[in-house]
């Protein structure tokens, strides 16, 4: 016989031979997903039915700490800080960041949003990192009581945030109408919009637009625990005491890689009330924490290992299966995927080969060796009907979140999510396994952060003519009126100044706010020649810019105009410094350039 036929018939023994126990499996897997989809519908229309119509009424502003723990994050937070600052809509806030003192540059980059914004204060740990993630929410907890102690204040609520957030505009205030009602409120989390092409990337946003569509409403309406999305949590003081006082003050349990399921678990134990809230467009855009995810398989890989770890290893050895069968249940889908996943990327594998080495049988005109070593295989390709029709539904969350395009792509995405799974699935059990057999703790494993695009950022801005209504500049019947006789190529703020509401003092320290840059009046003796020359004049003329000062390590920018991303990228092909826009009026610009001429 034939070397390659001799391999090919042992192959085909194997295959065969894994048949029965992959059916088994995707038949149980698959039966699971197809009753709680099932079981969603139905609570989702009895849901419907039973909804309130009337409005909510609004509620006076709770005072919210967002808390956000850092490692090596400097790159990213000076950005998110200066976008949600100005964009979130809720005044009676505070931002508390955890940094570590052995992180130099994040404790700079801190320093800096620091002295930008009032409501920004840093936490520092009082030990060298990084520990757990768990560890540094623990101290910004404790800083955040300090503060509360010199400041003769008091935080109602506490939200948990990352250092690549965008927290859409309206959050808080949802958050803060939802805990007059629930212990802990869950803010939907949903990935940045990215390229059909971006193959790993939308792994997330196929499995996030199927989970918070679904899994998630389907654990409040079957009165499952709901696990904190670690970002677009909010917890209510009384929820976070009743934590202090069961675990020896630990708000959030150091050990855990994943402490934010744990909280959520935690607190549902404590019989606190939990709430997801639901998906829905406000002003055309989901009302979502929205982030980039990783978008390298490397990066995906250790992502998911830290959370197979926490989720399914840790969880299982500190919980293991208690709470009564509702629980269990959900420990099951939540820890299903250990066999699941490696067991989805094999069947992958075994329907390659089948139809590989059926198309090599057709050609050479013999028979198909599966087929005539497993005769019954038939019943395996009949459990694979109910994959597909989980893919679908998956297409269809999906196409309601990004579209038709992006859904298109989710069969391809696949295959890249169970290698993605699997090989996270098997790096999850070998560190955990040597982390117990040497006595060592479980490290927070980092995850490298990017923070959103200017375009993606202006869907979250404030529209100019809210800032000026709520300001104080302009009443709302004179924006109604500017926008009803608003000419086509002018824009809203210009045609207020044609209309006389506004000065152009006023509108810049109204674009300042929504765009998070400084303004205000830079004296023309504050140019300085060096400045000038650090870019090329042609350029800067071009782009109507002027540089006018350099200070540490960064070049500062006077315009009128706000910053894109062409912009920004072309300066930066002539200068290593930092760039710093500052907002000025064009009279004023017009005084900064006539300096420079002279």
């Amino acid at each position: 016989m034939p070397p390659l036929t001799t391999w090919l018939a042992s192959m085909d023994s194997f295959v065969a031979a894994c048949f029965g126990p992959l059916a088994a499996i995707i038949l149980v897997s698959g039966l699971d997903d197809i009753v709680l989809l099932g079981m969603w519908s139905i609570s989702l229309w009895r849901g419907q039915r039973t909804a309130r119509t009337e409005p909510e009424p609004e509620l006076a502003e709770k005072r919210i700490a967002i808390f956000v723990p850092l490692w090596h994050e400097h790159s990213v937070i000076g950005g998110m800080l200066d976008h949600n600052v100005h964009a979130i809509r809720y005044s009676n806030f505070d931002f508390f960041i955890g940094v570590y003192p052995n992180d130099d540059l994040t404790m700079s980059a801190m320093r800096l949003a620091e002295a930008r914004h009032a409501k920004v204060h840093i936490a520092v740990c009082p030990h060298d990192g990084p520990t757990s993630k768990a560890d540094c929410l623990n101290w910004i907890y404790q800083h955040m009581l300090l503060h509360e102690e010199e400041r003769g204040a008091h935080f109602d609520v506490v939200m948990t945030h990352d250092a690549e957030d965008l927290i859409h505009p309206e959050a808080l205030r949802i958050v803060n109408r939802e805990c007059e009602r629930y212990a802990m409120v869950q803010v939907p989390v949903l990935p940045l919009a990215t390229p059909p092409r971006d193959f790993v990337h939308g792994v997330y946003i196929d499995e996030f637009s199927e989970y918070q569509i679904k899994d998630m409403r389907a654990r409040e309406m079957l009165g499952g625990f709901i696990p904190s999305n670690g970002v677009g949590t909010g917890f209510r003081r009384d929820a976070l005491d009743r934590l202090a006082a069961t675990s020896q003050n630990r708000i959030f349990e150091p050990s855990c890689l994943t402490e934010d399921y744990e909280n959520g678990l935690r607190i549902h134990l404590l019989g606190c009330r939990q709430h997801f809230v639901p998906l829905r467009r406000e002003n055309g855009m989901m009302v979502a924490t929205r982030e980039y995810f990783p978008r390298t398989m490397r990066g995906a890989i250790r992502q998911r290992t830290r959370w197979i770890t926490g989720i399914s290893l840790q969880s299982w050895e500190r919980n293991g299966w208690h709470g009564g069968l509702r629980n269990a249940y959900w420990f099951w889908r939540d820890r299903k995927g250990l066999v699941g996943n490696p067991a989805s990327l094999a069947t992958n594998l075994v329907l390659a080969y089948g139809i590989l080495t059926w198309i090599f049988a057709q050609a050479r005109g013999v028979a198909w060796g599966l087929a005539v070593r497993a005769p019954h295989y038939q019943i395996f390709g009949l459990t694979l009907v109910l994959p597909v029709m989980q893919t679908g539904f998956r297409m269809a969350c999906v196409e309601r979140l990004y579209g038709w395009r992006m859904a298109l792509g989710v069969p391809l995405r696949v295959p890249v999510s169970n290698v993605i799974n699997s090989f996270a699935g098997l790096s999850a059990v070998a560190r955990y396994a040597v982390a117990r057999a040497m006595g060592r703790p479980l490290r927070w494993i980092k995850t490298e952060h990017a923070y959103p695009s200017l375009a993606a950022l202006r869907e979250h801005k404030r529209k100019l003519g809210e800032i000026l209504v709520t300001s104080g500049w302009i009443t709302e019947d004179q924006l109604q009126q500017a926008l009803a006789t608003q000419p086509e190529g002018i824009r809203i703020g210009e045609h207020l100044m044609l209309l006389g509401c506004i000065g152009e003092t006023d509108l810049y320290d109204a674009l300042s706010l929504q765009q998070g840059l400084p303004s205000g009046y830079v004296e023309p003796d504050q140019v300085r020649r060096n400045a000038v020359r650090a870019l090329p004049r042609h350029l800067t003329s071009r782009r109507k810019v002027l540089p006018y000062r350099i200070d540490g390590g960064a070049i500062f920018l006077a315009s009128t105009e706000i910053p894109t991303e062409d912009m920004t990228g072309e300066l930066r092909n002539f200068t290593r410094l930092e760039l710093r826009f500052h907002l000025v009026t064009p009279s004023n610009y017009q005084q900064l350039e006539t300096v420079v001429k002279g």
